[in-house]
């Protein structure tokens, strides 16, 4: 009996070497497409590595679908952590999530009521019950409820990339780090062709993926693409410490805290992100982040902030991915969105095989690229 062969692309630019785009380039390299990462930086080490990356789909309520994608990326993790081992990249710890006023916690309450009707494993614990099983260093009132999401996860966003990239290598991916995108060509018929290098040199494609994450727009724009994003920055902090003193991501009242390894912590805020607006200074951000760290772990007082930055997230304008083939540029592809860390696997895949077998997945529908006008 004869077999249809999959008719592969001779050459894929990926564009952005962080988890999503890493994700796309191992899934095509190691179905024998021919793959060139190509990053501007060094792969990892952009949004990447400066996220909370948080593997979750519970804070994805909003749209059924998206939610079920987000369910579909933390069982693409695990799937991952299977195939390339989970060495120093996956923490499968659980989240936890409480609130100190009454309005927040009637919220809190009611998403995972909302989630365990979706099947989506939520436990409830009071605060006594959370120092007593679960993490004895925090500081939280004995009766306050708290959510705990076993499923959830954290991930080491820049482990993780080195682990794809190394191995898209070895299956015959070229990397180009260090060197951004200046341009690129297409043919009389409107077709992906060449991409231009800030180096000087010229890569001879017909599949462009675009997962610059926060410089997607512009590389949309080469193209004549208007792809229209967010303008959200986020404050990371890590801290480091002799002993690390919490075992899994948490989201505590004005603070999100997580282990970053053995001797580190990450801190983020919402409300710290709505200071960068008003030009204060990146140290003061992270002397606010620890203030409010030390609050919920006190052993976290003596800790010393070792790094921070403000990145931009890359969200498209509606808020949703941007994910497949731009129809007026055929070889085009956008992989962009916000939770990257928790979508990179499942978005990795799917698009590898949209680009390899010309199909789209119906997982995707929701987030097709021309939903943006011209």
């Amino acid at each position: 009996m004869r077999t249809e062969s999959v008719k592969r692309p001779e050459r894929v630019a990926v564009i952005g070497v962080g988890i999503i785009g890493a994700s796309v380039g191992w899934n095509l390299s190691r179905h024998g497409a021919k793959v060139v990462l190509v990053d501007a930086g060094q792969p990892g080490e952009g949004v990447t590595n400066w996220s909370f990356s948080w593997v979750n789909a519970s804070n994805k309520t909003t749209l059924k679908s998206y939610f079920d994608l987000n369910v579909a990326g933390m069982a693409a993790h695990r799937e991952l952590a299977r195939t390339i081992g989970p060495d120093s990249w996956w923490y499968p710890s659980g989240h936890l999530r409480w609130a100190d006023d009454p309005a927040a916690e009637t919220k809190l309450l009611k998403t995972a009521e909302q989630l365990a009707n979706w099947d989506y494993r939520a436990e409830v614990y009071t605060g006594a019950e959370v120092r007593r099983r679960l993490e004895p260093a925090l500081t939280m009132p004995s009766e306050v409820p708290v959510v705990f999401y076993p499923d959830e996860a954290w991930v080491h966003g820049r482990h993780l990339v080195s682990r794809l990239v190394g191995q898209a290598v070895a299956s015959g991916a070229e990397l180009r780090s260090g060197t951004a995108v200046c341009d690129i060509d297409t043919g009389a018929d409107g077709s992906v062709q060449k991409v231009a290098l800030s180096d000087g040199s010229c890569l001879d494609v017909n599949i462009v993926v675009n997962a610059a994450g926060p410089s997607a727009s512009h590389v949309a724009e080469l193209i004549a693409r208007h792809l229209p994003m967010r303008r959200e920055p986020g404050a990371v902090t890590r801290i480091d410490c002799t002993q690390v003193p919490v075992h899994r991501a948490m989201h505590a009242p004005h603070i999100e805290i997580r282990p970053d390894g053995d001797a580190s912590v990450v801190l983020h805020s919402r409300e710290i992100d709505a200071l960068i607006d008003t030009g204060e200074d990146p140290a003061q951000l992270a002397r606010l982040l620890h203030e409010s760290a030390r609050q919920v772990v006190p052993e976290l007082g003596n800790a010393r902030i070792a790094q921070t930055r403000v990145a931009h997230r890359p969200i498209p304008a509606d808020g949703f991915p941007s994910v497949g083939a731009v129809p007026s540029v055929p070889g085009y592809y956008e992989a962009v969105s916000h939770s990257g860390i928790t979508l990179g696997p499942v978005i990795g895949r799917l698009l590898a095989s949209e680009i390899l077998s010309g199909k789209r997945n119906e997982m995707l529908a929701d987030f097709c690229p021309e939903r943006f006008p011209p």
